[in-house]
């Protein structure tokens, strides 16, 4: 991704140059007018937590029957080597970033359910975590450093690792 954002940055830093040249050779605001909107949507509109926000409402049902199933026993980890992660089935793969794999804590007989909405490496990762008796996630739960736990929604939590 490296490249393609470096490409990104520079075509915006030349097309932000060329607006500047456009303004001071013609005196047309337009083109600059509209890369200082972009600019200032960049830095001050949140696309980062629409986007979660999205997310997890187009896919609360469908990750509330998945923590159901797990619940009731049909759905169990099956990833050999693992006894806490799980390869979801196939028309479920899309509610979990990363390959479709979610995480089960087990505390006692409660188990608490993390779908990624990022997967980086090794302990960085982002997503919504289930618990049925809506207990907040504790900082090293998944074996995480939680930068940011964030209520969402009942018995749901955002969290953040990194």
């Amino acid at each position: 991704m490296l490249p393609i954002w470096l490409f990104v940055y520079a075509f915006f830093i030349i097309m932000t140059i060329w607006t500047l040249i456009h303004l001071l050779k013609n005196r047309k605001w337009q083109p600059f007018v509209i890369q200082l909107i972009t600019i200032l949507l960049w830095f001050f509109f949140p696309f980062n937590q629409i986007n979660l926000d999205l997310n997890f409402r187009i896919h609360q049902d469908k990750r509330e029957e998945v923590a159901t199933k797990i619940e009731n026993g049909v759905i169990k980890p099956n990833v050999p080597n693992s006894p806490s992660l799980i390869q979801l089935p196939k028309e479920y793969t899309q509610l979990s970033k990363g390959g479709g794999d979610i995480v089960v804590e087990t505390k006692g007989k409660a188990k608490s359910i993390l779908f990624f909405t990022y997967r980086g490496m090794i302990d960085n990762f982002s997503g919504f975590v289930y618990n049925p008796n809506d207990n907040k996630p504790s900082k090293s739960d998944f074996n995480g450093d939680f930068k940011q736990i964030k209520k969402v929604h009942k018995n749901w939590y955002y969290v953040s690792s990194y």
